[in-house]
């Protein structure tokens, strides 16, 4: 039964920091893309960052700069530290897996059930 458990959300000033941590099970990790995607009130979940187990990794533009995601593949977490956080950072915060298939991305095939972030003065 794969499970990715999802930890570390909860309410941030405007400026502030907050570290997600994501462990999963039943997979092997190291065959596995790890991401985070987010979703916010009235809009459409979106791919927040991901990584491969050879630490590759990709970012929306909205959050280049600010936010850093990282593995860890001796203890099947991924991490995803956010810095500079933004009112529109507001999102339930997801963090995913997918199979690696080389160059064919066919989007998550496991979900966590999601941790909130609130931005907010």
């Amino acid at each position: 039964q794969v499970q990715l458990v999802e930890s570390g959300g909860g309410l941030v000033q405007p400026g502030g920091s907050l570290r997600l941590s994501c462990a999963a099970s039943g997979i092997t990790f190291i065959q596995y893309i790890m991401g985070w995607y987010r979703q916010a009130p009235g809009k459409q979940r979106e791919l927040v960052a991901d990584i491969t187990s050879a630490h590759s990794t990709n970012y929306a533009d909205s959050v280049k700069g600010r936010f850093t995601i990282s593995r860890d593949n001796a203890k099947n977490t991924v991490y995803l530290q956010m810095n500079s956080l933004k009112p529109e950072d507001t999102a339930v915060y997801y963090c995913t897996s997918e199979v690696f298939r080389g160059l064919m991305r066919s989007g998550p095939d496991y979900w966590g059930q999601g941790t909130q972030v609130t931005v907010s003065s």
